[in-house]
């Protein structure tokens, strides 16, 4: 039987709240971009606070008005991947002259990309890990499978 999915762009902030938020740091570019246009201004660097399935919270310098579209840009290792999302809400992060930004995807396969990067930038910390604990070099394959291996039931009860 198929999962009824709702679009984050469609969803309350009640039902925003009910998504688990992972606080996971990583680096990420943006772009404020406007309704049908290309990319606009410049691309800023920041890092996530905040996943979950429904969106992320970053930090930025400048505030971002809410209802703008904005792309971002995630790497990992020599990939990058792209995402559009909304913003939902900014406020300010207080004493830090920062702004917490929080977006939704707008695309469920962005949601998912973003689910990947967070999954594959958590194997590489076990891999680092698991490298420590055997006293050698585990390859990122074999850290892969091993954590598909511990981890995957626990990741699909979590996110689908």
């Amino acid at each position: 039987m198929k999962k009824n999915i709702m679009m984050p762009e469609n969803l309350t902030m009640q039902d925003r709240r009910r998504f688990i938020r992972h606080p996971l740091c990583f680096p990420l570019r943006y772009r404020v971009t406007g309704k049908g246009e290309t990319a606009s201004g410049r691309e800023t660097r920041s890092s996530t606070i905040n996943i979950s399935i429904g969106g992320l919270m970053f930090s930025a310098k400048k505030p971002v008005d809410k209802g703008k579209l904005i792309n971002i840009r995630m790497p990992f290792q020599d990939k990058v991947f792209n995402v559009k999302a909304k913003v939902v809400h900014c406020e300010s992060a207080g004493d830090k002259k920062l702004y917490n930004v929080g977006v939704c995807f707008y695309r469920m396969n962005d949601a998912f990309k973003v689910k990947l990067i967070e999954q594959l930038y958590l194997i590489a910390e076990f891999r680092d890990l698991w490298s420590i604990q055997l006293g050698r070099e585990v390859s990122l394959e074999e850290a892969s499978k091993e954590w598909i291996r511990r981890y995957s039931r626990r990741f699909e009860r979590l996110y689908w």
